[in-house]
């Protein structure tokens, strides 16, 4: 009953996934203007962003099951918290590699040690660290909690990547959205809306599916 709960809500999460996907994509490459001194190379601003955005969602999904599981100690939590964090590399992967693609024609150079991307880079570790630290707990429960502990800790660097542009002097782009100064184009802002909808859809089609594998592989280990 679990299981057909969970693909009934793939399916749909799925749909609607491509639907916004494709949606986005029309928009970063058709409608979205050409954006005047960066050039083309400005439209991966669109998956950067996205990415970035879905990266912290992922590790505060991390953050609150983690603290959850250890709360109630439920088995769930723990595999839903493992599952965000390997989403979450994945996007925050894809922002360590857009961004310097972006970078190089800008500022001539493929890294600076700049706050926002030194940060960045150091969340990238704390959830690499977080992934593999539980196969070199040998009991499986004290793994777990060890996991949630890191995962609670690690959280701590969110919002210091997010309020890295704003404490110190950087050479990375303000924001766009919370911004005060305001500045971009209608169609890019509805565009980057459109993108980082898509890419949230994304990531729940993809923890359903991670989520319920791990609770069929559970099922079939307790039955052994």
């Amino acid at each position: 009953m679990l299981n057909k709960y969970f693909y009934r809500l793939y399916l749909f999460l799925l749909g609607v996934t491509f639907v916004t996907i494709e949606a986005s994509l029309y928009y970063i490459f058709i409608l979205s203007p050409v954006e005047e001194t960066m050039g083309i190379i400005q439209k991966i601003f669109y998956f950067h962003v996205a990415s970035a955005w879905l990266s912290f969602f992922s590790f505060f999904i991390v953050f609150i099951s983690s603290i959850i599981f250890l709360w109630k100690k439920e088995k769930i939590w723990d595999i839903v918290a493992h599952s965000s964090a390997e989403i979450g590399i994945i996007f925050c992967t894809i922002v360590l590699i857009t961004g310097p693609i972006w970078a190089r024609p800008i500022w001539n150079a493929w890294w600076s040690w700049d706050a926002r991307l030194t940060t960045t880079l150091v969340l990238w570790m704390i959830y690499m660290a977080y992934i593999f630290i539980r196969p070199f707990t040998e009991n499986e429960v004290k793994g777990a909690k060890a996991s949630a502990v890191f995962g609670i800790i690690g959280f701590i660097d969110v919002p210091i990547v997010y309020m890295s542009i704003r404490w110190w002097r950087t050479i990375h782009p303000q924001a766009v959205i919370a911004s005060k100064k305001g500045g971009l184009d209608p169609v890019m802002l509805k565009t980057l809306i459109i993108s980082i909808i898509g890419f949230t859809f994304l990531y729940l089609s993809v923890i359903i599916l991670n989520v319920s594998i791990d609770l069929i592989k559970d099922e079939l280990e307790n039955k052994k």
